[in-house]
């Protein structure tokens, strides 16, 4: 017991020393007078970016923009008294026996996406997609698509964790050329 005492008075003792060897000089400031802070704030003021701003030109983007029927474009998934919402198309596949469950039944209590599958992940599955995936640029991976073919779950797509729309792939336009050209060659 005393050793621990005599080597806790050893380290405090050097510490100091320590301390004032390895650490960097700490140089003491006055604090800023009101008269500074006034001339700072005004010199900010002057330079503000938001002065040189242009009004918007075109037309209104509340008017144009207005908001979308929520229910409208989403895909209701329920069971078990419990319902939410996921966005059309991100819905890869449906078994027979479950499309049932797509209907909304009166009485169910509606759930955030991730409570929701929380509680009903036996029977939902989920594929991760790149934001290319979803815009339809790029095709899923082989390998998920017949996954997807053969899975006796529902399966939704994802994006980071949260259920996301899967756009049809794009097919790029062959490039046509002119027949005139194609006889020069």
């Amino acid at each position: 017991m005393k050793q621990h005492i005599i080597i806790t008075l050893l380290i405090a003792a050097l510490a100091p020393a320590a301390r004032s060897e390895n650490a960097p000089a700490t140089q003491m400031r006055d604090s800023a007078t009101h008269q500074q802070l006034v001339q700072t704030y005004r010199q900010v003021a002057l330079q503000d970016p938001m002065r040189n701003l242009q009004p918007a030109t075109g037309a209104d983007p509340t008017i144009i923009n207005q908001p979308k029927d929520l229910v409208a474009d989403s895909d209701i998934l329920c069971f078990g008294g419990n319902a939410t919402l996921v966005p059309k198309r991100a819905i890869l596949n449906i078994p027979k026996n479950m499309a049932a469950r797509l209907e909304f039944q009166s009485g169910s209590r509606v759930l955030s996406w991730m409570d929701f599958f929380t509680l009903n992940r036996g029977w939902i599955t989920t594929v991760e997609v790149t934001r290319v995936q979803a815009e339809g640029n790029e095709a899923l991976a082989e390998d998920i698509s017949t996954r997807i073919g053969k899975s006796m779950n529902l399966v939704v797509a994802t994006y980071m964790g949260g259920p996301i729309s899967v756009l049809p792939l794009k097919v790029p336009e062959e490039e046509k050329v002119p027949t005139e050209t194609a006889n020069l060659k």
